[in-house]
Order: C-alpha cells, then sequence, then structure tokens
C-alpha cells in the first residue's frame, strides 16, 4: 500500500466527537469506519441540525461526466483542489482521470503530499522561502513528483532562485499571463512575460515549461473576449517556443480553466499551432465535483453546450425551523457559520415533516445571520416550527471549508461514506 493509501485508510480510524458538526451525538468515540459500516440514515438515526450532506449519486455522476469530458476533447485535467480540501476526493478525481491536482497555497500543497498526491499544479507564484525549500526537499526525496507553479515577475523569479539555490531538482515554472488590466495577477505583456522567461533562463533552480493563465478574470467575460484571451495565451506559449525559452523542458503546458468557460478553452486548445515538443492542455476546473444551485449552475458550460451532458448540485444543507414568529415569518437554525453566502444566498428546495419530503413552496432565504436562516414565507407555505428544509447552495468553494467531516448520502438518506476535509 502506497503513502497516500495509508494515509486515506488512517481517516477512517479518526475518532468521532465534538467537532465535528452535525454528527449523531450517540456516535461519539466510534471510528469514522464504525460510523459508516452502520450505514445510519441521515434524517431517522440521530444527525442534528444544521447538517450538510453531499449526495452519492449526484457526485459520482459529475465526477464521471468531467472525466469523459476531459478525454473527448484531448485535455489533461488538474481539477482545483482549493475547492474542497478533500483528500478523498482528490483520489477519486485520480481515479477518474485526473493528471493531477491544482492547488493555490503551500499549506494546500503539503496537505496533498500527505495523501500521496504525485503531481500538483500551483496557481500561484511562490515566494515564501520556507515553502520552496520544503518543495525542494519533496522533489529531492521523490523522483516520481511533478510539480509546477506560476511566475509573473522578475522579482518573483530572483526571490524564487535565490531560496532554492543548491536544490536537487530544478523547480518547473510557468509564465502566467494576466487576463486583462484590472484582472488579478500575471504579466500584463507579451514583452513582460519574455523578460520573465529571460529571468528564468538565468535562474539555475528554475525551468520554464509553458504558460498559464485564468480566463475567469477576463474583465466584462463574454464568450469572445475569453476566446480573445485564450488566443493570446497559446500565442505567447508560442512566441516563447519559436524564442526557445522552454531549453530542455520535456513538453510544454499550456494551462487555463476555472469552472465557468472550461467550453472556450477546450475550444481554443483544440486548435493549437505546431510546437516544438509536445503539448500538455491541462483544464483546471475544480467547482464541478459538488458543482451548485447558483453561481455555477447559471454560468456552467453545459448550459451552452447540452449536448456534452449537464452537471447535478451534489450539496444540500438541512436545517430545521425553530421559530414562526409571524405568518410570513420563519427562521432556520443555519446561518453564515453553515452555507455559503458569498455569491448568492441559499434557496429552499423541500421540506421534511414526519419522515415525508415536500417541494418547498412559497419559502424563500432572505437573509443569513450567524446561525439562522430568515425565511419569507408565502401565503402558500406549508412550515412550521420543527419542520427540517433542505436548502441548495451557492458557490461551493466556500462550503467546503465550513464542515470538516461531510456525511454521503444515497437518495434515501442512507450515510455511506464521509468526507474530510482541511482549510
Amino acid at each position: 500500500m502506497d503513502t497516500g493509501s495509508e494515509a486515506l485508510a488512517r481517516l477512517a480510524e479518526e475518532r468521532v466527537d465534538h467537532r465535528f458538526k452535525g454528527l449523531p451525538p450517540d456516535a461519539d468515540g466510534l471510528t469514522v469506519a464504525e460510523l459508516t459500516a452502520q450505514r445510519r440514515n441521515l434524517f431517522r438515526d440521530g444527525f442534528t441540525s444544521p447538517v450538510l450532506a453531499l449526495s452519492a449519486e449526484r457526485l459520482e455522476h459529475n465526477l464521471a461526466l468531467m472525466e469523459s469530458y476531459a478525454s473527448r476533447h484531448g485535455l489533461a485535467f488538474a481539477p482545483h483542489g482549493k475547492t474542497s480540501m478533500a483528500p478523498q476526493l482528490f483520489r477519486r478525481q485520480i481515479e477518474h482521470g485526473a493528471w493531477g491536482i491544482t492547488l493555490a497555497v503551500p499549506h494546500q500543497v503539503r496537505v496533498a503530499r500527505a495523501f500521496g498526491v504525485r503531481r500538483v499544479f500551483l496557481a500561484n507564484e511562490l515566494v515564501d522561502a520556507a515553502a520552496l525549500r520544503w518543495v525542494a526537499g519533496e522533489l529531492a526525496a521523490d523522483p516520481e513528483f511533478r510539480f509546477v507553479c506560476y511566475v509573473d515577475s522578475v522579482r518573483g523569479v530572483e526571490l524564487m532562485d535565490a531560496a532554492l539555490r543548491g536544490a536537487a531538482r530544478p523547480v518547473d515554472v510557468v509564465v502566467e499571463l494576466g487576463a486583462g488590466e484590472g484582472a488579478r495577477t500575471g504579466v500584463r505583456t507579451e514583452a513582460e512575460a519574455t523578460a520573465v522567461a529571460e529571468a528564468v533562463a538565468g535562474a539555475a533552480a528554475l525551468r520554464l515549461v509553458g504558460v498559464a493563465g485564468y480566463e475567469g478574470e477576463v474583465p466584462e467575460a463574454d464568450p469572445e473576449r475569453v476566446r480573445s484571451y485564450l488566443r493570446r495565451l497559446v500565442a505567447l506559449a508560442a512566441g516563447l517556443d519559436r524564442g526557445g525559452h522552454f531549453g530542455d523542458a520535456e513538453e510544454i503546458v499550456v494551462s487555463a480553466g476555472g469552472s465557468a468557460w472550461f467550453d472556450a478553452v477546450a475550444d481554443v486548445l483544440a486548435g493549437l499551432p505546431a510546437f516544438s515538443r509536445p503539448v500538455l492542455k491541462l483544464l483546471r476546473s475544480g467547482a464541478y465535483v459538488s458543482h451548485d444551485d447558483g453561481h455555477y449552475s447559471r454560468l456552467t458550460p453545459f448550459t451552452r453546450i447540452p449536448q456534452e451532458g449537464a452537471l447535478e448540485p451534489a450539496f444540500r444543507l438541512w436545517a430545521q425551523v425553530v421559530s414562526r414568529p409571524a405568518a410570513g415569518q420563519a427562521f432556520a437554525n443555519a446561518g453564515k457559520r453553515d452555507a455559503a453566502y458569498d455569491l448568492d444566498l441559499p434557496t429552499a428546495q423541500a421540506v421534511r415533516r414526519d419522515g415525508a419530503e415536500r417541494p418547498a413552496t412559497g419559502i424563500t432565504v432572505t437573509g443569513l445571520s450567524d446561525q439562522h436562516a430568515w425565511l419569507r414565507t408565502e401565503p402558500e407555505a406549508d412550515v412550521e416550527v420543527g419542520d427540517w428544509i433542505g436548502l441548495g447552495l451557492s458557490h461551493p468553494c466556500t462550503s467546503f471549508d465550513k464542515w470538516q467531516l461531510i456525511p454521503v448520502a444515497e437518495a434515501d438518506g442512507t450515510v455511506v461514506d464521509y468526507i474530510r476535509t482541511f482549510f
């Protein structure tokens, strides 16, 4: 058994206790494996409200759909793991064909390595000397470990090279191209990109292997603006290749892909010009794994290309109605500490009472306090204190970080797994 499998197995040995929200109080002291084996029902067997659950069926559907999409379009896939920071999901994504995992900061890379991830794309410039020395140690200790990160400044290259002096293996880097004025990180011009590439050539501890960017930062994004940026990214890679800037790289990495425009990434990368060596076309979309009921459900490329399939929202947050102070108002016991709210408020989807579930007709979430959801109830709403309200969530990136151990439930409520997160 490899180190990653051993680390995952140890997760199952962790004891359930007060650290984990929503789990049955009478499960305290059981290991996660023991609790999983009991196959408790989310609604009948002691789970307390609020409790966040992942749909087992929808999770598997989303994993399989993106695997087939990437394969069909000739893309390598390194889903952004910062969405979930869940090593069990990393493993499932890799089992579904992922090249590796994309991350954003050194802590996340340490988590991935602790659970055996062999390929990491760090979508950030890394200038922290302590973190760079740790990466160098990982590269020296494991010949199969592949690590790639951004560079977007000569100063950054200098800091990286100084911290890595004497490293056994060079760190692979890609020039990040910014998505336009006012966008986030990345060089703004091709001249700046060339200057960074030349600085990497003079750095003994670094090796330039490609270019990358994030089309989700394109100002006033629409299909043509996004494709224009991606064509510019490809042209930059081709220009650096013609200039001999990729040195002894075995392959050239061209990478992009958030969760809103990966159809554009697939289209543009399908038409690459000739390069001097093989190209790794690396897609990094990550929110697909759980999808959502708000932000991405409106923006997913599958809404533009329905013949490719459809992602399914896999999260549902169950809260309990604890107050009905007026005819048009109710309160449930889930708030900002429990629900994603940075882009959209949760949506009321279902009501459960006495074991029966029905649509949440006439119920709207209008606000969140720290521990309460404000519900507006129309005259047709049938809701009472004690009812369970199933809430759909927007933006999975801020859902996983609020729950350290998340039940995975089948459609009938049977819990078949628990996902551990590390934020």
